[in-house]
């Protein structure tokens, strides 16, 4: 019989979640964590004073325990006072302050620890904190430098095809994609703390650029114009991250939930997919908005002049697209192919990154809207770098500095746009490219830099004959990874609400733009923090049979409620005036449901289990003080269990214990 029951209690607890919270965590804590006090005899009892044979000893004894009753009860009172007398929290505006107080000190330290060091070693250290190469530099040697070197030359051979194609994406002419990829990368190297990320323009900032500036400007009536937009923009974007690095703002990159990056990455995939229909079919007239409406309209209507779509040549994961930019303009070339129809790259100018700062446009008109599209690109691209590096640092088993990677992203980008260089950021097929070719530290971005360098100066005159189209599947090629349905069905199975927001980014980027999409996801990530907030669960508790376990009975069925008790869980760190209406009428609906009820126990003690809060204003006092004259104007005490808590804490006392206490406390 008792092998039975013992089987019967384990199963519940492999075969029935555990939920957490005070009963069960006070009640493992009780039978496992016992103060030293706790082992000394107790005062008044018979080990803790020697037996007298004497009339006078043994009243002197029972004046000891006198005393030693009062001065518990006295210790008790004084304790209780403590919790109901306790003083004010600390408000908004202190909390503020200690938390600039705790910056500045950390800085004074900083500053105490290098003014009390030689002035050369001082500089070393500051230069260090702001160059991470300095740091690992030390230890670089020949056998990394031979890893980084096929590294480089790997993604070299990737990236030079796919920054000529992000940057016919983006709108701009095909040199100015190679020129992203060199600043950027360089100044990463040498200011990040990823090992693995590749530097370098990306797919989905180069369909969010245009789609956000061509409402400001055509690049098909003024390029010259449109390149200024986004050279400014690009400076924008730099200066807000560096700013988010610099004041540890990088709470705001999180406003794009996992969810909505998901969503958002899919919906921009299948639309930059949409967009190369432009050159893989030949279309002269294609619309300048994004949404997949008018790009499905515009193939529909030129399809009475077909163009011949490529095979697919990706057997070799980062060789095969240089390879086929190579063998497809040989074939132009020698066929001429450009005198019978076939759209090339033409003219690709030649030469190091020329200066831009006279580009840049600050006293435009359009310096408001510019700077609203730095901010959005600004997020967007931080949460792929981040994301991009958080994810291959894992599998390495380090970690990366958030604030430095996003210092080194704002002030590549700065430069960049002074260098003839639009938004730079880490790239996902080709970071996984180095990662797979064995990269050992950011110098693979360097050689990689240098190789597109030697490309400027040798090899422009070479993409002449470049076929449009072959950049178009290129570009198509590294977009199977952006659509990842498995994260999207596991984000339908734990959240239902951050499905939404997936959907919603998704959707908003298919059918309105970029932008639209954006702003859907993090309309819907906000209104699922308020309506959490809003409609806090709740739970009524039960005991397990022959344990002293508390859980949620809907959950755990075979959890026995006490007659005449009614233990009610708020699963909510928030108690405030958005929910304690809410909260109140569930307590109260649930205590109708009862007493209509045909039960021969009627409910005479309503317990409220607090233990999740840590926040509750005046609206929430007021609401449980009126949810306890409610009460007892139904003749049902109510307590918190906050009360017991207390006591429990003091005295160390069961559940039980609990239950039989609490209408002292009332």
């Amino acid at each position: 019989m008792g092998s039975s029951e013992h089987s019967e209690e384990a199963n519940w607890v492999l075969h029935t979640p555990r939920l957490p919270g005070l009963w069960r965590e006070f009640t493992e804590a009780s039978g496992e964590e016992i103060s030293p006090k706790d082992t000394l005899p107790a005062p008044g009892s018979t080990k803790h004073f020697k037996k007298s044979s004497t009339a006078s000893s043994a009243i002197d004894e029972e004046r000891l325990d006198i005393d030693l009753d009062l001065e518990k009860n006295s210790s008790l009172v004084e304790r209780t006072q403590w919790v109901l007398n306790g003083p004010e929290p600390p408000g908004l505006w202190h909390e503020l302050m200690d938390s600039l107080r705790e910056t500045i000190s950390c800085c004074r330290k900083k500053y105490s620890s290098l003014k009390n060091q030689p002035t050369l070693k001082s500089a070393v250290s500051v230069q260090q904190e702001i160059f991470p190469i300095l740091v690992w530099g030390r230890s670089y040697n020949m056998s990394k430098f031979k890893h980084d070197l096929m590294a480089g030359l790997t993604i070299a051979s990737l990236c030079i095809p796919q920054s000529i194609g992000y940057a016919t994406l983006a709108k701009l002419d095909p040199q100015y994609g190679l020129y992203t990829s060199v600043v950027p990368p360089l100044i990463y190297a040498v200011m990040g703390t990823s090992r693995e990320i590749a530097i370098g323009p990306v797919a989905v900032v180069s369909l969010l650029l245009p789609s956000m500036i061509q409402k400001l400007q055509d690049p098909e009536a003024d390029p010259i114009a449109y390149t200024k937009l986004v050279l400014t923009a690009t400076f924008f974007t730099g200066i807000f991250q560096a700013a988010f690095g610099l004041f540890r703002l990088g709470f705001l990159v999180d406003f794009l939930s996992h969810a909505a990056i998901v969503g958002f990455v899919a919906g921009a995939a299948i639309i930059i997919g949409l967009q190369q229909l432009k050159g893989l079919l030949g279309i002269t007239h294609f619309p300048t908005n994004t949404d997949v409406i008018s790009v499905i309209e515009a193939v529909w209507t030129s399809f009475h002049h077909p163009g011949k779509k490529k095979k697919k040549l990706f057997w070799l994961p980062a060789v095969a697209p240089l390879l086929s930019v190579i063998l497809s303009t040989l074939i132009v070339y020698l066929t001429r192919g450009d005198k019978h129809g076939i759209n090339i790259v033409k003219h690709v100018k030649d030469g190091l990154n020329p200066s831009s700062v006279n580009l840049l446009q600050f006293n435009s008109p359009y310096v408001g809207a510019v700077a609203k599209v730095g901010l959005i690109v600004a997020l967007v691209a931080l949460a792929e770098a981040i994301a991009v590096g958080r994810s291959f640092s894992t599998m390495k088993g380090y970690h990366i500095d958030g604030n430095k990677e996003m210092m080194a992203m704002g002030f590549m980008n700065v430069v960049g746009s002074c260098t003839s260089c639009y938004v730079a950021t880490g790239s996902f097929s080709r970071t996984a490219v180095n990662f797979s070719a064995g990269c050992e530290t950011p110098v693979s971005n360097v050689v990689m830099a240098f190789t597109v360098i030697i490309s400027l100066q040798l090899l422009t005159k070479l993409l002449y004959y470049t076929p449009t189209a072959i950049l178009a599947s290129i570009i198509l090629s590294a977009l199977s990874g952006l659509i990842n349905l498995s994260e999207v069905y596991k984000i339908w199975k734990v959240d239902k609400l951050d499905f939404l927001a997936c959907i919603g980014a998704f959707f908003g980027v298919l059918f309105a733009s970029m932008e639209i999409g954006l702003l859907v996801a993090v309309i819907i990530s906000f209104t699922k923090i308020i309506l959490i907030s809003i409609g806090p669960g709740t739970e009524t508790l039960g005991k397990l049979p022959r344990t002293d376990m508390f859980c949620d009975t809907a959950q755990y069925p075979m959890a026995v409620k006490i007659p005449g008790i009614m233990i009610i869980r708020v699963k909510s760190a928030l108690f405030c005036f958005a929910n304690a209406n809410f909260v109140r009428e569930r307590i109260v609906r649930w205590i109708t449901a009862k007493k209509g009820e045909d039960t021969k126990e009627a409910i005479q003690l309503v317990i409220l289990d607090m233990s999740n809060l840590i926040n509750i204003d005046t609206s929430g006092i007021a609401t449980l003080e009126e949810l306890q004259k409610n009460l007892i104007s139904e003749g049902i005490e109510c307590a918190e269990s906050a009360d017991v808590m207390m006591d429990s804490y003091i005295e160390r006392t069961t559940i039980e214990d609990w239950i039989k206490l609490i209408p002292i406390y009332l």
